[in-house]
């Protein structure tokens, strides 16, 4: 056992999936849950994710010596101040946001106010599915989880967060908040912006009504992670919007470049997206890319 309390604030897919790691894995004595609704205190205790979850914020991390933030970005520095009083000195703070840089820059000082750590982490798990019903043990199995500490984090509570994410299975890389919201900003919210964009632009009414009909396992598969949770992924794009308007201005441009191969009848233009897209991602998957279906 190498923690006595752990607590985790929002018991969705991924406080969820936490929960049930934790104790399948004995990684705590104990993990506790903070929601806000009534009704979710009996859909932890169905999914048996927490030893206890309650409505009192200062009761579920009071005594706790990690403490992990799994709710929308927009939440999390409301969260922090209230949390603050409640903590006793020397505990450890992280996340799981999608965003870094605005996330450790507003919450890092919160915390070491009382003398706590924040480190900021973001595990490359998740799915288009929410709530703690949708939670799994096995979620952080092999994912890649990215810790963000500053020259101002502490060298040992940066330590204990990464043993923390490969105590549940998870292999740890270390980035700044600011490589980690430009990588990011690539790799994983400009395909959710995609995503939503074909099922925006498809599935539109303005369309005929067949159009529906003839969306098959190829729009299926593109647009899965389109269902994913509209106010988190309002919270992730304003965020990172700085690096994701960049990384679209140039996606468009790559797009414009296409359309103009078409228009002039480029074989071989239209040939090589396609050849150079198929390479690379052959050699992405041989490298062993991740299986998380972020």
């Amino acid at each position: 056992m190498q923690w006595e309390k752990i607590s985790i604030i929002g018991a969705g897919l991924l406080g969820g999936s936490l929960g049930l790691a934790i104790r399948q894995r004995k990684v705590a004595s104990s993990v506790h849950a903070y929601v806000r609704r009534a009704e979710s205190i009996a859909e932890c205790e169905q999914a048996q994710a927490f030893d206890k979850a309650t409505l009192d914020l200062g009761e579920a991390v009071k005594d706790a010596s990690l403490v992990i933030i799994c709710t929308p970005l927009g939440q999390m520095r409301d969260l922090a101040t209230k949390i603050r009083p409640h903590l006793r000195r020397g505990t450890i703070v992280t996340d799981v946001g999608s965003v870094k840089e605005p996330v450790v820059r507003d919450l890092e000082p919160i915390f070491a106010s009382v003398g706590c750590h924040f480190i900021g982490s973001h595990p490359m798990a998740g799915s288009e599915k929410t709530g703690v019903k949708a939670a799994r043990a096995e979620l952080f199995e092999n994912a890649v989880c990215l810790v963000t500490p500053t020259q101002r984090s502490d060298a040992d509570a940066v330590c204990t967060v990464q043993n923390f994410w490969k105590a549940i299975g998870a292999q740890t890389v270390r980035l700044s908040p600011e490589l980690h919201d430009d990588l990011v900003s690539r790799s994983s919210h400009l395909p959710h912006v995609v995503a939503a964009e074909l099922a925006n632009y498809v599935l539109s009414p303005v369309h005929p009504k067949e159009q529906s009909m003839v969306c098959a396992t190829g729009f299926r598969d593109t647009t899965r992670i389109a269902a994913s949770s509209p106010e988190m992924w309002r919270d992730i794009s304003l965020a990172n919007r700085k690096n994701l308007m960049r990384v679209l201005g140039v996606f468009i441009e790559d797009l414009q470049e296409f359309q103009h191969a078409l228009e002039r009848q480029d074989h071989s233009a239209v040939e090589e997206f396609f050849t150079n897209a198929k390479n690379r991602r052959e050699q992405w998957h041989n490298r062993g890319a991740s299986s998380s279906p972020e």
